[in-house]
């Protein structure tokens, strides 16, 4: 599926500056890393499936215990199941699972001000911006500057899965 929605995919795709910098060079290798990660506490990698097909993925990577108790977000869909209301859903469930029974505080989802269909993804889950980072991560390629969305525990005590349906209820009541 990766491969199939390179063309769609590889604007957003994270790279690393260098080979040598920990960029898995093969599918297997992807998910061995992911399997090492999730293993030792630091990743929950999740797939996304609609109508029993695999349709994604979204991954909460980074996280850091301690006093600070949060992690990051990142999601990709196929394209040909894009704009269904998807990939909020699939977010909203792993972000409520990091809040719950991980323990987790406060989740953020960096991205690239160019991409819409993120941003929507984000405005439609209520998480709002918190900041801007320039050449924040290496996508696709080069440094690019992110636009920076965060959301705790606290802004959500109902959870965003709860949340997203409310607001899609109001919408189709409207």
């Amino acid at each position: 599926m990766r491969q199939a929605n390179a063309a769609w995919l590889s604007r957003w795709d994270a790279t690393a500056p260098s080979r040598s910098q920990g960029q898995p060079r093969s599918f297997a290798a992807m998910v061995r890393q992911m399997r090492s990660e999730a293993k030792a506490g630091r990743q929950l990698p999740f797939v996304v499936e609609f109508q029993g097909r695999f349709v994604g993925q979204v991954t909460v990577s980074n996280i850091v215990r301690g006093s600070a108790q949060f992690a990051s977000v990142g999601y990709w869909i196929d394209e040909a199941y894009a704009g269904r209301g998807i990939t909020p859903r699939a977010v909203a469930l792993a972000i409520d699972h990091a809040f719950g029974p991980v323990g987790l505080h406060r989740i953020e989802v960096a991205i690239r001000p160019e991409n819409a269909s993120s941003l929507r993804v984000v405005a439609k889950l209520g998480i709002n911006e918190v900041g801007f980072a320039p050449r924040f991560l290496h996508i696709d390629g080069d440094w690019r500057d992110h636009r920076i969305f965060a959301i705790t525990r606290e802004e959500a005590p109902l959870g965003l899965l709860k949340r997203l349906l409310t607001a899609e209820s109001h919408q189709s009541h409207e």
